[in-house]
């Protein structure tokens, strides 16, 4: 393994997020606190993000949710299974759309850094194992967020 460190493999495959600088260390820094908040051990952990557009994502959504258009992030669990020795252990994927995500946060009036941070968060979360189905499920999720995205300095969303 790499050190004992999580990775977050970035790939920028479509959209334009060049407005994000380092979208390597601030998907790292959301994912570390999303972990942390949920009590998960981050060391030795493994998370891929897709930056892409709303065509991709549409995409997807279509073929994995069977809902027609683009949203602002998609997660998908890696699920149980023991990593080959000296790799890191996986937790899922995390995919968002450029376009989406860019208008959602002019509507918000929010920085375009915080608000992927809360998606990646969101994301994180999910791969975790939480979800938002039930009011009970949203509100605790929803407190996880608050606090992982306060660790990294980001004011909350929900607010």
């Amino acid at each position: 393994m790499t050190g004992a460190r999580m990775l977050v493999e970035t790939l920028v495959e479509g959209g334009d997020w060049a407005a994000l600088g380092d979208a390597a260390a601030l998907a790292e820094a959301a994912a570390r606190a999303a972990l942390a908040e949920a009590g998960v051990a981050a060391e030795g952990r493994e998370i891929s993000l897709l930056l892409t557009d709303d065509a991709a994502i549409a995409d997807l959504n279509r073929r994995f949710r069977g809902k027609d258009g683009p949203t602002n992030v998609l997660s998908w669990p890696a699920g149980e299974g023991a990593a080959p020795p000296g790799e890191p252990s996986p937790l899922g994927d995390i995919a968002l759309a450029a376009e989406t995500v860019a208008r959602e946060a002019a509507e918000r009036g929010l920085a375009l850094r915080d608000h992927v941070a809360h998606l990646i968060v969101h994301g994180a979360l999910h791969l975790l194992g939480y979800d938002h189905e039930e009011d009970d499920d949203a509100e605790a999720m929803e407190r996880l967020e608050r606090r992982a995205l306060a660790r990294i300095g980001v004011a909350d969303p929900y607010e």
